[in-house]
């Protein structure tokens, strides 16, 4: 299979919402977007599927190697994604920090603190979105830092909220350290996947966090140019996920949260619309 193809079907199996964002870019630039989420989709399901950290230690290392060497040894992401860096001129620095985040999945440790679970966010998503937007503009300066800065966030905390049951039963906790313990919230209840009155209004704080970033991200995004909008399509969906989750009756053990596939393609394509 062609590498760009291959990319194009990993993130339309495994990140359907950057898929159908991509979809609005120009061709000629999609194709290179395909290739940075499936990177990063790639990268995101190490924590997932190693049982053991230094396995996933070897993983994050072998994508280290390859970019710095630019050569995938016959690996399609790899192949089209160091085609991609060299087209656009995408700084290897932005990939090195995205693999060093993502090897917090690889442990058991507590997120220390909000500040920390943000700098997370930033280093794995809005990495991904200045990236993009970088492509979009043709690998000029898309000047997005801030819009990706703020949008980083708002798209990864709610990702983080929605995880709570699988991570739980993994006993991995990215709520972070410093509002645990400001709630007095008991881990163990949260392993074993209830929801407590501490719980909910932690989360309730996280949503709150989430919307201010969200609104920063959106009087940013304002700023910019037309053309690199699709980079930032998938926020759209962060306002109805955290309306859902704001409903007396959301438990996200008991009631897992997921908008229905056409209602998610069809709020992406209205912000396209909408720009």
């Amino acid at each position: 299979m062609d590498p760009y193809a291959h990319c194009a079907d990993i993130v339309r199996r495994r990140d359907r919402d950057r898929y159908i964002a991509a979809l609005f870019a120009p061709e000629s630039a999609r194709k290179h977007l395909f290739a940075l989420y499936a990177f990063g989709a790639d990268v995101a399901r190490v924590g997932d599927v190693v049982a053991d950290p230094a396995l996933g230690e070897i993983r994050l290392q072998w994508w280290r190697d390859a970019l710095a060497r630019a050569g995938g040894d016959g690996h399609p992401i790899a192949a089209a994604l160091i085609e991609g860096m060299r087209a656009f001129t995408l700084p290897l620095a932005a990939f090195e920090m995205l693999l060093d985040a993502r090897t917090f999945d690889l442990h058991d440790d507590p997120m220390p603190s909000l500040r920390d679970l943000e700098g997370y966010a930033g280093e794995i998503a809005s990495s991904l979105m200045h990236l993009a937007a970088t492509v979009l503009a043709d690998g000029r300066d898309p000047d997005s830092a801030e819009a990706a800065g703020y949008g980083g966030v708002a798209h990864t905390l709610p990702a983080v909220m929605r995880a709570l049951p699988l991570h739980s039963a993994r006993r991995r906790c990215y709520l972070p350290d410093d509002l645990v313990a400001a709630h007095a919230l008991d881990r163990e209840s949260l392993f074993a996947g209830r929801l407590t009155p501490e719980l909910a209004a932690l989360l309730a704080d996280l949503r709150s966090v989430t919307r201010r970033h969200l609104a920063a991200a959106t009087r940013a995004i304002g700023r910019l140019a037309p053309a690199v909008m699709p980079a930032f399509l998938p926020l759209a969906l962060v306002g109805p996920y955290l309306d859902r989750m704001d409903r007396a009756d959301y438990d996200p053990f008991t009631r897992p949260l997921e908008l229905a596939r056409w209602r998610r393609q069809w709020i992406i394509w209205r912000a396209a619309r909408r720009r």
